[in-house]
């Protein structure tokens, strides 16, 4: 990907831990995106060879905002826990020491979801695993 504006941050940091299912979740045992996945593929991002967990990157004390995504899926009725979700998925790229990995934003909209928290300096990303990456690592987006 070319053309964006990238920014270099030390960010990489736990997050809730539901998405991959390591979160202790009772109604989530093997996450939430191993759900999500299949209602996903039927509809747009290819997320092949991504893992069923986010790689979650903080630019405090910035907040981010979702502009123009490349998918918006509104509705998504992916579990009977809760109401349907919207989603959106904006294309993007990590780079870690000298790995590159093209990747998505994915942003689980909360106005559709009261019960998710998730802070607005926190940029959820879905990409193939990346070697050697930690919590506290300097990545760039």
């Amino acid at each position: 990907m070319s053309g964006g504006l990238w920014i270099a941050v030390n960010g990489v940091q736990p997050g809730h831990r539901v998405a991959s299912g390591q979160g202790g979740d009772p109604c989530y045992p093997d996450g939430t995106l191993r759900l999500q996945f299949p209602k996903f593929a039927a509809l747009g991002p290819d997320l092949t060879g991504v893992p069923a967990a986010t790689l979650n990157v903080s630019i405090q004390p910035r907040r981010w905002i979702m502009h123009a995504p490349r998918f918006v899926f509104r509705t998504v009725s992916w579990t009977t826990h809760h109401l349907p979700e919207d989603f959106s998925f904006s294309r993007c790229e990590v780079v870690f020491e000298e790995h590159r990995s093209s990747g998505w934003i994915y942003y689980p909209r909360p106005e559709t979801r009261k019960d998710h928290f998730q802070d607005a300096s926190m940029i959820e990303v879905l990409a193939p695993r990346i070697p050697n990456i930690a919590y506290g690592a300097e990545v760039q987006l």
